[in-house]
């Protein structure tokens, strides 16, 4: 089976409050983390639609997050590749 090729640019992150020495760890693990939810679920044809519905947009709101003060950065990574990912499925 084929599976639709994704490419998605994001150009800014921005983060308040957080210690600009985490930035690449938060980032590296923002990038591993979405990565392996949309390859979980390509293949599922509602994800596609929802994907394929943000194709044109050049910006997507994916609300707020909290996380604890001194929260690792691969947790804070992680937290944000899941609002990112629940913004793509709006």
């Amino acid at each position: 089976m084929n599976r639709p090729a994704v490419r998605l640019h994001i150009e800014e992150l921005v983060l308040h409050s957080f210690d600009p020495h985490d930035r690449y760890a938060i980032a590296g693990a923002f990038q591993q983390e979405l990565s392996r939810l949309l390859t979980e679920q390509l293949v599922n044809s509602e994800f596609s639609s929802a994907l394929m519905q943000h194709s044109s947009n050049s910006r997507l709101d994916a609300g707020t997050f909290y996380a604890e003060q001194h929260a690792q950065p691969n947790l804070v990574g992680n937290q944000i590749a899941g609002a990112v990912h629940r913004g793509l499925m709006k």
